[in-house]
């Protein structure tokens, strides 16, 4: 067993097989190596080997592998008490937590918060919150989004592979309309033409609770919404009594320029889920919601045995701290813009290369063949994966076909770092004939 800074006597091959006799074959494994420790973003693997992380933990250490503050707050937590239950015996830091949530929340309306596990938990109580404040119990997704694991979850996501093969059947009264995607054919119009199909062939807009949509598509191959879409769901939610839920259980958090994602877009959603970045490696997800909402369930309808841990809350609100005093939602418009701009001058030398975009640090690039983003080149995505891993760096694909690079630096990242890793992925798109 490997503690601390202390050197493993296995090496990744005989962890990997010890892993594949003792997991099932669904737990996958983007890279085939194991940590020993990790710092910013850099990860030591067990046989000493260091590697570049552009992956963050799928964007969760927005501020870097193992912050001090972070480190200290959960430490000093650790010392006093791990666990009573905030339902049996609560504590402070739960509620402060809250407070700092509700206070940043975009929009004047008066919020409330409570604390889970994960983001598949936290869209889940979003769901049974928009079911009982509404009354209904309809709910609208996008194609290509990811809203968790679990089966609400997975129901409302929009992608079959890997993510719902062998799972269903699945909860009913939801139903999916195309995301916003200029390059594959999409606009706004069509998506919201396509809801309005929807309230006239398959449910009445009065039975709909809620439309559930990522700000900046996660799994979906990081794509943001239009600026002016979400306002025009808006407008459609308050036209027809319907709640519009932001999943930014990976857009928020600084990894788009803002602590929530949706401040960009000038927008007050009803309910916000969070999880990944708020507890910089420890977990803890919150749903952030307007008061009146927030109060429909009854006395003992929400909570859970370990939501809230006092460790990860002591770390969530360091995360917090360091956002603000770090600076990191600047830094993450900054780096941003230089990884954009970098892209953008390789997609010039390389014509696999189809596009550049993202918000704030959310940053991809597309990959499909002679230019057409009908010809989806997954191979050329998985092929660049696999050449930056033998160079040192680790890189995680998305979307829909799998051809996306998406790319989740820490805001933290140092810029010799940050430009070691996008020098490594100019070399590999080179060789592997991108």
């Amino acid at each position: 067993m490997n503690v601390g800074n202390e050197m493993s006597t296995e090496t990744n091959a005989s962890l990997l097989a010890r892993r594949q006799a003792a997991l099932p074959r669904g737990v996958g494994q983007a890279h085939p190596l194991f940590a020993a420790r990790a710092e910013n973003a850099e990860v030591w693997d067990v046989e000493g080997r260091r590697w570049i992380d552009f992956c963050a933990g799928i964007a969760v250490v927005n501020t870097g592998h193992c912050h001090p503050r972070v480190v200290a707050a959960a430490s000093a937590q650790l010392a006093a008490f791990t666990h009573t239950c905030f339902q049996v015996v609560a504590y402070e830091s739960y509620v402060e937590l809250c407070e700092r949530l509700n206070a940043a929340a975009p929009g004047a309306t008066p919020k409330k918060s409570f604390l889970v596990n994960t983001g598949a938990e936290a869209v889940e109580n979003a769901v049974k919150i928009a079911r009982a404040a509404t009354g209904r119990s309809g709910l609208i997704a996008f194609g290509g989004g990811f809203h968790g694991r679990t089966m609400f979850g997975l129901a409302l996501t929009g992608k079959v592979a890997p993510y719902k093969v062998k799972f269903g059947p699945y909860p009913g009264g939801i139903f999916h309309v195309p995301f916003p995607n200029a390059l594959h054919g999409v606009s706004e119009d069509d998506s919201m033409a396509a809801i309005e199909r929807l309230f006239a062939y398959s449910i009445e807009a009065s039975q709909v609770g809620a439309i559930v949509i990522e700000p900046v598509q996660g799994e979906g191959g990081y794509l943001p919404a239009p600026f002016t879409f979400l306002r025009r769901l808006r407008t459609l939610c308050d036209q027809h009594g319907i709640l519009l839920v932001a999943d930014e259980v990976q857009s928020g958090m600084a990894r788009c320029g803002k602590l929530f994602a949706t401040e960009h877009y000038d927008v007050e959603p009803d309910i916000i889920t969070l999880a990944k970045g708020l507890g910089g490696g420890l977990p803890v997800a919150a749903i952030v919601g307007k008061a009146a909402i927030m109060d429909a369930a009854e006395v003992g309808g929400l909570g859970s045995t370990y939501a809230g841990s006092p460790v990860a809350v002591a770390g969530a609100l360091a995360v917090l701290d360091v956002i603000e005093e770090e600076q990191l939602c600047s830094r993450s418009m900054a780096l941003g813009e230089r990884m954009r701009s970098r892209f953008g001058a390789m997609q010039k030398k390389y014509s696999s290369i189809v596009e550049v975009r993202g918000l704030g640090a959310m940053t991809a690039v597309e990959f499909c063949r002679n230019g057409d983003p009908r010809q989806a080149a997954a191979d050329m995505a998985l092929a660049l994966k696999n050449e930056a891993a033998r160079r040192g760096l680790l890189l995680l694909l998305c979307g829909s076909n799998g051809n996306v690079l998406r790319v989740m630096v820490p805001l933290t990242i140092p810029e010799v770092l940050l430009d070691e890793g996008l020098e490594i992925i100019d070399a590999s798109l080179q060789a592997i004939g991108a």
